[in-house]
């Protein structure tokens, strides 16, 4: 997908609108990844294996995917180390950490409600 150049309209801003830079944006980082990305980040900064074994699941593939994809949208801070071996570094920037206080309200209310969205998938499904 190419990127959309900010024509200064403000259908640009609007996530409503499917040819919205905005929406674009939403995209890349409403995906469980890039959520827990920047969860794990926090205020820290982790190599790459480090961040790996912070999130459960995620493949060497998917990790790649969205820290360059995190990267691209300057919310990741990526720092390579001229060491040998390369010693590379990702930590949020201040806009990832901007995203991350919205990311924990998203954790607060997960953790508020899971017990009436357990309780409401039980009985859909039963």
């Amino acid at each position: 997908m190419g990127t959309k150049q900010l024509s200064g309209s403000i259908d640009e801003a609007d996530v409503r609108r499917a040819d919205s830079l905005a929406r674009e944006i939403f995209s890349d980082v409403a995906n469980k990844w890039a959520l827990l990305i920047i969860e794990a980040l926090g205020e820290r900064t982790l190599r790459f294996g480090e961040l790996r074994d912070e999130i459960e699941g995620i493949s060497h593939k998917m990790l790649t995917q969205n820290l360059r994809m995190l990267e691209r949208n300057g919310l990741v801070e990526r720092t390579v180390h001229p060491v040998v071996p390369p010693r590379v570094e990702y930590t949020l920037t201040a806009p990832g950490q901007a995203l991350r206080v919205t990311i924990d309200g998203l954790c607060d209310w997960t953790h508020r409600h899971l017990g009436h969205i357990e309780a409401s998938r039980h009985r859909f499904d039963g």
